[in-house]
């Protein structure tokens, strides 16, 4: 399948995921007084404020930045902070920049696949038909002007891009732009002033901590103790604020992880770095306390050693998983299963549908007893571009609202817990060829199987490392197929795999000899008699079988 006689691009090899590289979890701060809110809305407005400083300050610097101007930024936030503080803010600041890139490079490509698709479709006489791997002309010369000027609209944005791309420049906005430019549509929002200004600031505050290793409970600036009890080191200008020793101030809340909770006390018992982040829900008033720490990134399992106990094939789609069995040798074991979620409404309810679907999927996989799930590494990167299908928006809504990326970490990270992996493919071509191989031969009277149920199967063959179509059938040399019959089902040590089938005459006597039916009429002459009469012998006929 990895050949290109027919134009296919080449299939890459299916690996297994690594494990989750962090863990984060969550508890809220319930109980904080007055004055401990006070506390740290000082604190993380006057973080807040440094942070947005020295955010400038680097992009400012652009591609110039180094090593040494690193050290001088540190320096100065140290004055109006603390070592700890300024390495925090100042981390956070390389970390947000490189995340601007990294999205600038994206939206280059992004821009890139639609003039590259505009040319191509623009070049082509109107209504010309496209085909499946490029599209047509355009249907009506009103369309052909429209598209013309859109790419010219796309060439200059390209332009102004790579042009700041080359100099350094990045577009940041500290609290999220989306917020900012609610600013300008608050009716449409259902807010006021007041309350989009208190949004504004609690998301433009600074309280996260960097853990380090060695230090008491792997954290210094912000420190959380076995028993709970939370205290946070205070700015050098916001010491006066401090009720304990050293500068610090110790809030009334305590925190009890309940998920997570054993691992992460053993890790702060032995002193080993965890990081911190303080946060205000201002729709709900609630205050929530984050705790992360790193993973040595290991593969769990080979990938030989996943394949053993099969594999459980999952398709990816808008409002479901559809999942079929699959034992080691590629062949599908009970019926399908399906794994509805809902991905409308509000992002904590996506969230929560995906993880539902998630805990529903690896459950039945548990029960089927197999050790891995098969799982496409899907990158719709070039797909949601709107020059690549036209004027199907229904589509590219749909392949753009589904979170690849999200679902995948979360379900890598949640299959790790139950000792499952995950093992990707390549999505080449599965819903196409499941559905030509395996949708009309996995059907039945009582089961209808539909096109997802038929690419389910298709990549966890391929998870497996079986080709996707059911049979490879040997090439006919004439009507007696002399070559036999061979299945792709079965695996190289199976014995008699590449022995012909017997012959016809052979399985018909079988039939004769099963039924105990004798023939009524008279046979043919053989094709020895007829080969000596065609060359002049003289052969006698067979009797009868009948008077």
């Amino acid at each position: 399948m990895a050949g290109s006689r027919d134009g296919l691009r080449r299939i890459e090899a299916p690996f297994v995921s690594c494990g989750p590289s962090g863990v984060t979890v969550r508890d809220r701060l319930k109980g904080l007084t007055p004055e401990d809110e006070r506390v740290l809305r000082l604190v993380g407005g006057h973080l807040g404020a440094l942070a947005s400083r020295d955010l400038k300050a680097r992009c400012a610097d652009a591609l110039e930045h180094g090593s040494q101007r690193w050290a001088t930024r540190k320096r100065d936030l140290t004055v109006e902070s603390s070592s700890r503080w300024a390495g925090s803010i100042t981390k956070a600041t390389h970390d947000q920049w490189a995340l601007s890139r990294r999205g600038q490079a994206a939206h280059l490509d992004s821009l890139d696949t639609g003039i590259r698709t505009l040319r191509h479709r623009l070049s082509l006489p109107v209504g010309e038909k496209g085909t499946r791997r490029a599209p047509g002309g355009y249907r009506s010369r009103h369309e052909w002007f429209v598209k013309s000027r859109r790419l010219t609209a796309l060439e200059e944005r390209h332009a102004a891009v790579r042009a700041d791309r080359e100099a350094g420049r990045v577009h940041v906005v500290r609290g999220g732009r989306k917020l900012l430019n609610t600013r300008h549509h608050l009716a449409a929002a259902n807010l006021t002033e007041a309350q989009w200004r208190e949004r504004w600031e609690a998301s433009r505050w600074f309280l996260t901590a960097d853990g380090e290793s060695g230090k008491r409970f792997g954290n210094e600036t912000i420190r959380v103790t076995p028993q709970g009890e939370v205290s946070v080191k205070l700015p050098a200008p916001l010491a006066g604020l401090a009720n304990a020793r050293n500068g610090r101030y110790v809030m009334a809340a305590n925190v009890a992880f309940a998920h997570r909770g054993t691992e992460w006390r053993d890790r702060i018992e032995g002193n080993r770095a965890v990081a911190y982040r303080i946060h205000l829900d201002v729709e709900r008033g609630r205050w929530y306390l984050d705790a992360s720490w790193t993973r040595p990134v290991v593969r769990t399992m080979p990938l030989e050693a996943a394949r053993e106990a099969g594999m459980v094939g999952v398709d990816t789609n808008a409002d479901h998983f559809a999942c079929w069995h699959l034992d080691r040798h590629g062949n599908p074991v009970g019926d399908p299963k399906r794994f509805p979620y809902d991905l409308s409404g509000t992002a904590t309810h996506r969230d929560a549908q995906i993880r539902h679907a998630i805990t529903q999927l690896l459950h039945w996989a548990k029960q089927c007893g197999v050790r891995a799930i098969g799982l496409e590494n899907l990158d719709f990167t070039a797909e949601t571009t709107r020059e690549k299908h036209g004027r199907n928006k229904r589509f590219r809504q749909v392949v753009s609202g589904i979170p690849t990326g999200r679902l995948r970490a979360r379900l890598i990270s949640m299959a790790t817990e139950l000792d499952l992996v995950i093992v990707a493919v390549d999505p080449a071509y599965t819903s196409q060829w499941g559905a030509q191989h395996w949708q009309k031969p996995m059907a039945a009277p009582t089961r209808k199987t539909t096109r997802h149920d038929a690419a389910s199967i298709a990549i966890g063959r391929r998870a497996l490392g079986h080709p996707i179509r059911r049979r490879t059938a040997p090439p006919h040399d004439d009507q007696s197929d002399r070559r036999g019959h061979r299945t792709a089902q079965a695996p190289p040590g199976i014995r008699r795999r590449e022995e012909t089938r017997r012959p016809v005459t052979d399985r018909a006597h079988d039939a004769r000899r099963r039924t105990g039916t004798t023939r009524t009429r008279a046979t043919s002459a053989p094709k020895t008699v007829r080969a000596a009469r065609s060359a002049g012998t003289w052969v006698q006929d067979s009797l009868p079988l009948t008077d």
